[in-house]
């Protein structure tokens, strides 16, 4: 199994004997790695770079380090980074500093380790060196404690748990007055008018495409978009889109364009940030993939097991609502969670925005759900899209968000690290791995097209 020239080199130069091994080689059962892989971030600032080395489960506290360093250290832009591997030869950068020559920082508590694994640069191996080995090609860096372990978080599906940390959150970083309900402190806006009469559309037994032709009329905007989206050639309709009744009937269909229509009404509630982690997905352009790629798979489901195609194209649509709430009601401190994510590339956002304000977005995404009257089942997608273990009602619908999302990131689409997929999941929804993978592969060759899709959502 090779690894990189440079490597190689390096490795060879010091005497380092060390081991080579696949990444499904070390995963633990929960599909997570173990605490003895080390992880190297490159961070900067005006005084330079930095090299930053540490155990696996443990994220950067920007505010720690700079605060012990005296520095205003952020992590490289993702350009940059991506010239530095190129020009050592690498794909990813392995905890060895002769190969940036950058100062170095290790965290000890790798030390508490007899044996390490290292990237080797090439991704999906590691290099297994010993503790002795790994001091050796250190000897120049500076041992500090700068990152904190990262705390196992405890499944609850109290929405009462929820709403306390939110009200925490919400008192301990902003500035507003806490009024008798959670809801009248945010001050989030109402529910879209149209979004309104949608939903009660959406739960009458007796609706018919005349009353759906009758709310999307009223609302010109959201008129022009369903047309607009009926005449995309991801949908290849035959013939010109002539109307609204045309556009249900002949290209969408009915709950389709009730789930997109509710989903482009919240999206005129709130605006997309300006300020975004590096390197971060669009959230049209990665609202548009997710609900089209969970309606790819829906489809692949056996029926008896299959969701409802309109209710998962919604929640891959609404997935990420939560991120344009954190946005709205803590704006500076989402501007620190912005760097904290680019810092920690391989942590998952939930746990760097719980560490950062104690609530996470898909807590506050699936609360305002509720206080919205959104289905049952686009909150409890939103909720527990990344809570793997989740095991209750509508159980199916986190579980696609979180399969969707998981493959989309095989593409580079997502703002997450590259995570496992947890076999359950697949079998929980009857759902074929390599089929899964060959769907959404599929709706990833269809850039262009979703892109478009992407398009009309922002000019909602």
């Amino acid at each position: 199994m090779p690894i990189p020239e440079q490597v190689q080199k390096l490795l060879e130069s010091e005497h380092i004997s060390y081991g080579i091994t696949g990444h499904e080689q070390i995963m633990r059962p929960a599909n997570t790695l173990p605490p003895n892989v080390a992880v190297s971030v490159v961070l900067e600032d005006n005084e330079g770079k930095l090299q930053l080395i540490f155990p696996h489960d443990h994220l950067i506290d920007l505010n720690t380090l700079n605060e012990r360093l005296g520095r205003n250290l952020t992590a490289i832009a993702p350009e940059n980074l991506q010239h530095i591997l190129q020009s050592q030869g690498v794909d990813a950068l392995p905890g060895i500093p002769q190969l940036t020559g950058f100062p170095t920082i290790v965290d000890d508590r790798l030390f508490d380790h007899n044996e390490l694994y290292l990237e080797s640069g090439q991704l999906g191996h590691f290099i297994k060196i010993r503790m002795a080995d790994f001091k050796q090609i250190l000897q120049n860096a500076t041992p500090m404690q700068v990152t904190e372990k990262i705390p196992n978080r405890p499944l609850t599906t109290d929405t009462n748990t929820d709403v306390k940390e939110l009200t925490l959150a919400v008192e301990n970083f902003t500035s507003l007055r806490i009024k008798q309900r959670l809801e009248q402190t945010i001050e989030i806006p109402p529910l879209p008018e149209t979004a309104q009469r949608i939903i009660q559309l959406r739960v009458d037994p007796n609706a018919a495409v005349k009353d759906l032709v009758d709310i999307v009329e009223r609302d010109p905007s959201l008129a022009a978009q369903v047309v607009s989206w009926a005449s995309s050639p991801y949908y290849a309709a035959p013939g010109r889109v002539r109307s609204i009744e045309d556009a249900i009937v002949r290209v969408l269909g009915f709950d389709l364009v009730i789930n997109l229509a509710i989903g482009l009404s919240l999206g005129k509630a709130l605006q997309p940030p300006k300020d975004h982690p590096h390197g971060f997905t669009p959230y049209w352009h990665q609202a548009a993939f997710t609900a089209t790629s969970v309606e790819s798979l829906v489809r692949q489901i056996p029926l008896k097991k299959r969701p409802e195609l309109g209710l998962s194209y919604l929640c891959g649509l609404l997935h990420n609502f939560g991120y344009l709430v954190l946005a709205y009601v803590f704006p500076p401190y989402f501007s620190l969670i912005c760097r904290h994510i680019e810092a920690n590339p391989h942590i998952n956002h939930v746990d760097i925005e719980r560490h950062i304000i104690g609530v996470s977005r898909d807590q506050i995404g699936g609360w305002l759900m509720q206080i919205w009257d959104m289905p049952e089942e686009v909150c409890t997608a939103i909720r527990y899209q990344n809570e793997a273990e989740y095991s209750g009602t509508h159980q199916e619908y986190p579980h696609l968000l979180n399969i969707t999302g998981r493959l989309l990131r095989q593409h580079g689409i997502g703002d997450a690290p590259d995570e496992g997929i947890i076999p359950q999941l697949y079998e929980y929804l009857e759902l074929n791995p390599a089929n899964a993978a060959n769907a959404v592969a599929s709706i990833v060759e269809c850039e262009s097209e979703i892109e478009q899709l992407s398009q009309f959502f922002k000019s909602a």
